[in-house]
């Protein structure tokens, strides 16, 4: 299960992600916000975050109009490892070597199709594994 949100500065882009998920049947559910009226980005980063560490969904979307208020809001969370992605190279990265379980996306930065690709990337990608990157997420846990 994904769990998608955004703030009025993402909620285009947003769309577009919604339309790829449903063409390929892949379950998610919205957080909203649901029209482009100006909200507040934390509180859509907050209902994505707590749907994860609930269990409720395994990965997280969130988009803004340009990723960063939304990742910083995320990564306020311990067990939540958001990373701002506007290319396929770093959607790909992120999950192999940070197990990033939320993707973050600025709508004033990348165009629709660019987003459908990087989500598509972002879902099919696994974490690595590899011992040294498992040691390196495991201690982004550990209080700084």
């Amino acid at each position: 299960m994904l769990a998608i949100g955004c703030d009025q500065a993402g909620f285009a882009l947003k769309g577009a992600v919604l339309r790829y998920l449903d063409e390929h049947q892949i379950a998610y559910k919205d957080y909203g916000s649901y029209s482009a009226e100006a909200v507040d980005y934390p509180v859509y980063a907050k209902k994505v975050c707590r749907a994860i560490l609930s269990g409720e969904a395994d990965r997280g979307i969130l988009i803004c109009g340009t990723g960063i208020g939304m990742s910083m809001a995320a990564n306020k969370f311990r067990g939540i490892r958001a990373a701002v992605v506007g290319d396929c190279f770093s959607a790909e990265a992120t999950r192999l070597h940070n197990d990033a379980n939320v993707l973050c996306m600025g709508e004033r930065v990348v165009g629709p199709g660019l987003a459908v690709k990087i989500t598509e990337i972002f879902l099919n990608t696994e974490f690595s594994g590899a011992e040294r990157h498992a040691r390196r997420v495991s201690q982004l846990e550990e209080d700084f």
